[in-house]
């Protein structure tokens, strides 16, 4: 955690776990190898890794660009790029995955996400706008706070996903849900917090 400076590390193949954050803010790190061992990798173990390029190895995404664990994406590989879509099968978007991922402009988030953790978005200051999937239940606290950019936020679940606590941030213009859901979302429990930013939407 913290060293600034590193570049490539070899973990060994005994290794079984990897503990939470364990390599946040290695903005240095380029590429990493995870070895076959490994069954737990926590929340943040990866996040502002800044000129990470890509994962290889065990739970490395035909891409190489995330870590996903049982259908849970774990860690992302940010480097080089403005635009991402995030592969299928992912049904799981985790803690800190996408935190300070500050040049994605545009992220795509497939229908078979049920689940957005906390912070998993958190500080990705250029992205300007994001749809949530119809099948997505929980959405994290700070999940897309400090997002900066982000004006329009796109909700497709007909019932509103259970909220946590300060989620977005101005300067969010509109909360765009479904038109027959437009007050379900109104009086939720935390989507209540920004009644006056939710507007109808024909999806």
């Amino acid at each position: 955690m913290g060293c600034s400076s590193l570049i490539n590390i070899t973990l060994p193949e005994s290794l079984t776990t990897i503990g939470i954050s364990a390599f946040f803010r290695c903005y240095s790190l380029t590429s990493i190898t995870i070895p076959d061992k490994v069954t737990t990798i926590g929340g943040g173990a990866f996040a502002i890794c800044s000129s990470l390029t890509s994962f290889s190895g065990k739970y490395a995404s035909s891409d190489q660009r995330c870590l996903v664990m049982d259908g849970k994406l774990v860690a992302f590989a940010p480097s080089g790029l403005t635009a991402y879509t995030i592969p299928h099968g992912v049904t799981m978007i985790g803690v800190s995955a996408f935190e300070y991922c500050t040049n994605l402009t545009s992220i795509t988030i497939p229908d078979g996400v049920t689940m957005i953790e906390d912070s998993s978005f958190f500080n990705c200051s250029k992205l300007t706008n994001i749809t949530i999937p119809d099948g997505v239940t929980t959405i994290g606290y700070y999940a897309f706070y400090e997002c900066r950019s982000l004006t329009n936020v796109y909700c497709k679940p007909t019932t509103p996903p259970t909220l946590g606590s300060n989620v977005y941030k101005y300067p969010v213009v509109a909360i765009h849900v479904p038109q027959a859901s437009v007050e379900a979302y109104k009086s939720a429990d935390g989507w209540s917090e920004y009644a006056d930013k939710i507007v109808g939407y024909d999806f």
